[in-house]
């Protein structure tokens, strides 16, 4: 035997060790709690994700057929309760929990399915859409419940009782069990495709919620809130709340209260008709009465004892129409009469016998102003030569000699002093109407004057 034997290929030894974790007796169901990481959503396929505590973490996968039983949504960082196998991976050769059952910890897979779902539905606006109206008075109506169970008994003994007229058609199928909520959506989609019910009641009698469970399924909630059909919702007992409930337009907390709330009481809508028509009668009467005293006023009217009376107003209003037509007429040709006299009296001013005349009588008033100017300029003249010849008058020497003065001249020379003069000397003396001649006989005066 040779060295090289003694050593083990990768894929013996793999072999070997997945061998010893599959005949381990723990590691065949392992009970494991831990926090959810690593993981990635994948539809319609096997799950892989890790399971983790605070020093320690291992890789688990879980297969499509497991991971389709779990009722809730496996988050990250979500801490839960597993049950599987301990199994080694041989291409790897690490070593990973298969899966086989999943529950959070600490609450309920169930409760917390229930509250996930809610939650998506109520994003989408599923709870708050406008609720269809309930059809008042049924023809038909359409029950999707166990054939054999207390419900459809409860529905149709309540209907027969209350409104025997409508007819009820029972739906069958299962409402527990995994296979029950598919077929529930399936039957109220028939309903709907059937297209000549009123009115849809779903529902069953009380029970755990794992026996209410399929009324919490999505697709029994989305077939519920695509029905053209009101439906009612009577699950389980008054306190049970499912989701079904929350999306139907109207929740029942009994299949008996569903019954009722479908059909009104036969009789009760016997007696309304009947009171119903006797107020329509009275009414009908009421108003014959009161058409009749309105046709009686009317005919009393002026329109029929005086019809001419209708068209009086409209004589009136046309006479006074007739008249400021008239008087709009009038205005319109004096004002149109003004303007042409206006444009006659412009073109006549522009004609030039016009402009010669009105040059003529321009210039005919210029020589008035110049007459009147030369004669005012004549008269202030002699005004002013009359002052002027007045102030010379009073200024002149003749007279001032009038009054008793003269001068005296010798050779024709006007004596100012006594020092021209001697004696013995001819001077002429100068008076106002004449002269005369004189001899100086003396002088006196002189300088011992000046």
């Amino acid at each position: 035997m040779s060295d090289s034997q003694e050593y083990l290929t990768v894929s013996a030894l793999t072999q070997y060790l997945k061998r010893k974790f599959e005949v381990d007796p723990y590691l065949g169901k392992v009970y494991l709690t831990g926090e959810i990481s690593n993981y990635r959503p994948r539809p319609n396929t096997h799950q892989y994700f890790s399971l983790k505590d605070d020093h320690a973490k291992i890789s688990a996968i879980m297969f499509k057929s497991a991971f389709a039983k779990v009722k809730f949504q496996p988050e990250v960082g979500m801490k839960v309760l597993v049950v599987g196998r301990i199994s080694l991976y041989e291409p790897s050769g690490s070593y990973q929990i298969y899966v086989e059952r999943m529950e959070p910890d600490g609450v309920g897979a169930l409760y917390q399915a229930f509250e996930q779902l809610k939650a998506k539905l109520a994003a989408e606006g599923l709870f708050n859409a406008p609720k269809q109206p309930l059809v008042r008075f049924p023809k038909r109506i359409a029950v999707v419940t166990s054939q054999s169970g207390a419900v459809i008994r409860d529905i149709i003994t309540t209907v027969r009782r209350r409104f025997p007229i409508a007819q009820l058609v029972l739906f069958p199928a299962q409402v527990q069990g995994d296979a029950a909520a598919p077929e529930i959506a399936r039957q109220i989609e028939r309903a709907n495709q059937a297209g000549d019910f009123d009115t849809l009641i779903i529902g069953r009698g009380g029970g755990s919620i794992e026996d209410l469970w399929p009324f919490n399924e999505e697709v029994v909630a989305r077939a519920i809130a695509a029905s053209r059909l009101p439906v009612i919702s009577s699950v389980g007992h008054e306190t049970d709340t499912t989701i079904a409930d929350l999306v139907a337009d109207v929740r029942a907390a009994t299949p008996t209260a569903a019954a009722e709330l479908a059909v009104p009481v036969y009789n009760d809508v016997l007696l309304q008709l009947n009171q119903d028509r006797l107020r329509v009668f009275n009414a009908f009467q009421n108003l014959v009465q009161h058409d009749r005293q309105r046709l009686n006023k009317l005919k009393q009217s002026y329109v029929f004892t005086q019809p001419n009376r209708l068209y009086e107003g409209y004589l009136q209003k046309l006479d006074f129409l007739s008249e400021r037509l008239k008087q709009a007429g009038q205005q319109t040709i004096s004002q149109s009469q003004q303007r042409y006299q206006q444009m006659v009296q412009r073109l006549t001013q522009q004609t030039p016998i016009h402009r010669v005349r009105q040059a003529q009588t321009q210039l005919t008033n210029l020589q008035q102003r110049l007459t009147r100017a030369t004669q005012q300029v004549m008269v202030t003249k002699r005004q002013q030569l009359a002052r002027t010849t007045q102030s010379l008058d009073l200024l002149s020497p003749l007279k001032i000699m009038g009054r008793g003065y003269a001068f005296v001249t010798e050779q024709n020379q006007i004596v100012r002093s006594t020092e021209q003069l001697k004696p013995a000397q001819t001077v002429a003396i100068h008076f106002a109407d004449g002269e005369a001649t004189a001899q100086i006989t003396e002088v006196n005066g002189g300088k011992s004057n000046g």
